[in-house]
Formats: C-alpha cells, sequence, structure tokens
C-alpha cells in the first residue's frame, strides 16, 4: 500500500518566488514544506548615515572590508553587491554547491534564506498588454497577483509621469521617496526639454522600486541614511526572508533551513526530494507536488536532471552597461544624505521596436574605488579627479531586451549544469546608439554622459537570467505549460524566471512574484478540488 507523502507541497528555495508561491498555498490549509540553503548574515549592516559612518565609525573597516579581506579578495566580481561585506552570504558556495560551470559568462545565485532579494536593485515592473502577448496566459490572468504582491512586498514611486503607463504599479504604490538634490535638478531640466526629448523616444520619471517610503508590517520607512548598498537597518528594502515570520505562524507552513536539494524523483504517491542538510546528514522527504524555486540556474539544473535532458537549451539574459553623468552646475556640491537605489529612470527606444531601460543612482554611499577602476588613467590621478567631480555626479545603468544574449544552458554527462554565451551581433551596435541618445538627452538637461565611462559588461552580469523552461500553450519536453507544469514531469512546477518565455528589458522581479502567485493559486484550488 502506498505510503502518504510527508507533504502535499514541497517548495525548493525561499526566494521571491518561492516565498510567493508559498502564500497561496499555506493560505488554502495544505501542507507547505520550504526549503533552502539557509545561508545568514553573519554582520549587521550599517545603522548610522554613510557619511557619518565614514568620519566617525572606527571599525567602518568591519562592514567595507571586511575581515577576512572580502571586499579584496572579490575586486574582480561583476558588481559591487559582490564586494560588499555584509552581503558575502548571499552569494557564498552557490556556484559550487549547485554544480553550476560557467564558461565566459556571469553566473551568479544564492543558497541564502530569501535568496538574491537580500541584495538586489529593488527595481519593480509590471508588464504591460503587448508585453504579456508572449505569455500563454493574459494579462487579465496575472493582474490580480500582481496587485497581490505588489501591496504585501511595499512598492514606492508611484506619481503622474511619463513613465506611469510604462511601470504599471501606480495604483497600488506607496509615494516616491525624496529625491537628493542633483536628481532633483536633473528632473526640472527634463520637465521644460520633456517634449523634444519625447520626440527622440526618451522618457524619463521617477523609479518604482520596492522600498518602503511609508512603514508596512513591522517595517520602517526609508530614512535616507544612504547605506542601500551595504543594507537598510530598517528593512525598508524588500527581502523575502522578511517574510517569513509571516508563514511560520501557519501551522500546515513547515520551514528547513540548510536543506539543499540535490535531486528529485518521482515515488510511488509523488515525488521525492533528496539532498544534504548541514554538513553530513542526508535528508529526503516527500510530496504530492513539488515546486521550483531556486533560481533559474539551479531550478535549470534540477529539472533537466530529473528529465534525464542533455541537449542545449536557450537562456536569456540582459546586456547590461553602466556610465557616469557629471552636472557641471553642481560642481563642488557638498554630499548629503539621500536615498541611494534608483531615483530616475528612463526608457528609450532604440531601433526596430527595441527599447532600453536603466536608472539613475546617487555616488554617495559607493566607494571611490568602484569607480577609479573604469577610468581611462593612473588610480593615482583617477582619485584627484573624483576628488573634485564625484559629488556632482551620478551613476547610470542601461538594460538591453533579454533575446539579445546568446546564451545556453547544458546538463554534462557529470551532472553539473553548464552556462555559456555571448552577446548577438546586434548588441555592440544598440549599444553604441543607446550611448548616443543618452549622451544627447542628458547633455539637453544640463548632464555630461563623461567620455570614457560608458562600460559594456560581461554576459550574465546583469543576473536576470530567465526563460531556461519556458511556458508554452503546447510544451514540449525541456518546457512547461501555461501554469508552469513540467513537461515530462507531472507535478512538478517552475515558479521562478526560469519558466518566463520572454525577458524585457524592464526590471522582472515583480513579474516572476506575481507568476508564481498566480500558479500557487491555480495548484492550490486544483489539489483542494482532489482531496
Amino acid at each position: 500500500m502506498p505510503v502518504k507523502p510527508e507533504f502535499d507541497v514541497v517548495i525548493v528555495g525561499s526566494g521571491p518566488s518561492g516565498i510567493s508561491a508559498a502564500f497561496p498555498l499555506v493560505e488554502s490549509g495544505l501542507s507547505v514544506l520550504l526549503v533552502d540553503g539557509g545561508r545568514q548574515a553573519t554582520l549587521s549592516p550599517p545603522s548610522h548615515a554613510f557619511l557619518e559612518s565614514r568620519r566617525q565609525d572606527a571599525d567602518q573597516w568591519k562592514w567595507m572590508i571586511g575581515e577576512g579581506f572580502h571586499a579584496l579578495q572579490n575586486r574582480d566580481a561583476v558588481s559591487p553587491k559582490l564586494r560588499v561585506p555584509v552581503h558575502g552570504y548571499v552569494f557564498e558556495g552557490f556556484a559550487t554547491v549547485n554544480r553550476i560551470e560557467p564558461q565566459s559568462f556571469v553566473a551568479v545565485g544564492s543558497l541564502a534564506a530569501g535568496g538574491l532579494s537580500n541584495a538586489w536593485g529593488c527595481g519593480v515592473a509590471r508588464l504591460s498588454k503587448a508585453e504579456m502577448s508572449a505569455y500563454p496566459f493574459s494579462a487579465a490572468d496575472i493582474e490580480g497577483s500582481y496587485r497581490a504582491v505588489a501591496q504585501r512586498m511595499g512598492v514606492s514611486g508611484g506619481q503622474a509621469d511619463e513613465l506611469s503607463e510604462y511601470f504599471g504599479l501606480d495604483e497600488y504604490s506607496q509615494p516616491p521617496i525624496r529625491m537628493d538634490a542633483l536628481h532633483t535638478d536633473l528632473y526640472d531640466r527634463y520637465k521644460k526639454h520633456r517634449l523634444a526629448l519625447g520626440k527622440n523616444g526618451f522618457r524619463l520619471g521617477r523609479s518604482r522600486v520596492a522600498v518602503l517610503s511609508r512603514d508596512l508590517n513591522g517595517r520602517k520607512a526609508c530614512d535616507l541614511l544612504e547605506n542601500c548598498l551595504w543594507g537598510c537597518h530598517r528593512r525598508a528594502m524588500y527581502s523575502a526572508f522578511d517574510e517569513l515570520p509571516a508563514l511560520q505562524r501557519h501551522g500546515n507552513f513547515h520551514y528547513e533551513s540548510g536543506f539543499v536539494v540535490e535531486g528529485i524523483a518521482r515515488n510511488e504517491n509523488g515525488w521525492l526530494v533528496e539532498g544534504q542538510r548541514g554538513s553530513q546528514e542526508r535528508r529526503s522527504v516527500s510530496a504530492r507536488k513539488v515546486m521550483l524555486a531556486a533560481g533559474t540556474l539551479a531550478t535549470t539544473r534540477l529539472a533537466l536532471q530529473t528529465l534525464k535532458l542533455h541537449q542545449p537549451i536557450p537562456l536569456l539574459s540582459c546586456p547590461t552597461a553602466a556610465f557616469l553623468l557629471w552636472l557641471p552646475r553642481l560642481t563642488g556640491f557638498q554630499r548629503t544624505g539621500a536615498f541611494g537605489l534608483g531615483q530616475l529612470s528612463y526608457a528609450v527606444d532604440i531601433k526596430d521596436g527595441i527599447s532600453a531601460f536603466g536608472s539613475t543612482f546617487a555616488t554617495t554611499g559607493i566607494m571611490v574605488s568602484e569607480f577609479v577602476r573604469h577610468l581611462p588613467m593612473s588610480r593615482r590621478y583617477g582619485i584627484d579627479l573624483l576628488g573634485v567631480l564625484l559629488s556632482s555626479c551620478l551613476v547610470g545603468n542601461v538594460f538591453l531586451p533579454g533575446h539579445l544574449t546568446l546564451a545556453k544552458a547544458a546538463l554534462a554527462a557529470n551532472g553539473s549544469l553548464t552556462v555559456s554565451g555571448s552577446y548577438s551581433d546586434q548588441v555592440p551596435c544598440l549599444m553604441v546608439e543607446v550611448g548616443k541618445k543618452l549622451r544627447k538627452a542628458y547633455f539637453r538637461m544640463g548632464a555630461v554622459l563623461m567620455p570614457m565611462s560608458f562600460t559594456v559588461g560581461m554576459p550574465g552580469g546583469d543576473i536576470h537570467y530567465a526563460g531556461t523552461l519556458p511556458m508554452r500553450i503546447a510544451p514540449e519536453l525541456g518546457e512547461t505549460d501555461t501554469f508552469g507544469e513540467l513537461h515530462g514531469a507531472e507535478g512538478m512546477y517552475v515558479v521562478d524566471a526560469a519558466c518566463l518565455p520572454e525577458l524585457s528589458e524592464k526590471s522582472h522581479t515583480l513579474t516572476i512574484m506575481a507568476n508564481a502567485d498566480r500558479i500557487a493559486h491555480y495548484v492550490a484550488n486544483t489539489m483542494k478540488s482532489h482531496t
């Protein structure tokens, strides 16, 4: 006689998608086990203003450099976030433990409770009806999930501006967080030239971010200390980790931290999830259904391993670039505390229906070394130059649509996942065109895109991976159906970015979360109807 599974659903991963899937399942009364790699912070983020800490904190080296010289040991990392000692636990050991082997591709993931949401840029956006046309369901089918997730996590930036329709979040957003003087000046000038810039396909507006401007569910609103890169002591920045206590109040929710899943196999009444708990203990649990939310790369390896599928599959990733803006009229401006993430965002039409998206950030709260490393001069003179200019500068980023990266993932014979890729031949020309358009647009607003500062990142450096197990109306092996169920492995659902069929230039985390919520509601309703 078959043994009854221990749980109705096992969710692999406690990042934004895993947490978003857990809520509908738990609230429906199903027994749910959530497992993750269990890494948690060992350092606390600074609690005083960044500028004050730089002047007065005798122990600032602990959170800037790290007792193990973390920042220096990771000086070649693609993103400043990977060099921050407070965030070391977020990225530590991911590729090794999950057996990810990158080849000419930046492969980043997390074993932390809360996943990569412990160290992200907090950008959020909703896909438009036109963008949803690539999905095997209608925009109306996910609208309620967008609303529920955005209100639960807390989104700010909502106001009527040129990007209101682009972001599509104003009706359930908190007000914007106050901008600093540089962004205020830039935005005032944009308003004077809005019509002319719009004719050239450039639009500017407030960034929409998953950061609180008002207190919510025990989390405190942003206090403008500019420590965003180093971690928020008020938990104003959304992290999936902060939602675990709400789930743990339910008796039918179970959480095992430090359970690294190594394989998933069918059994007589569902699925057996096997892995390692801690350094020694082997662990296996059974469930009627399994949801993969381990992040695109880890989820892909587990899915391909389950299917025994070794052929290469496409991987979506957004080509990215960064640049430095100088506002000459504010040269010598005295630094003040402000919000450290995106304050203004832009969307710009390039050509052939391709658009770019990006945001600008204050330079306060970012180490000077992060800028010096990109200057076409010696560090000695670079420091002198930035000492004069940096307080009147902003840093910006660029994202292009994910189909422009030609990346592949494949399950190797030894069970590891190889990830390789390069940019499409279109990307160099598109990046040149983006640089020209941004240079002209910002110059009209009185800002100079610093010569030699426009730097294109490495493939995968965006850390926006998606599309390896895409949702299709009629899925084939290695694809998923309208509700994320993996074809060839019925009862296994993919709820993170691996199941997205397209990856736009927009921030995609909110869409991942909303889709996980949508899938979980469907699974909960289906399972309850068969109980």
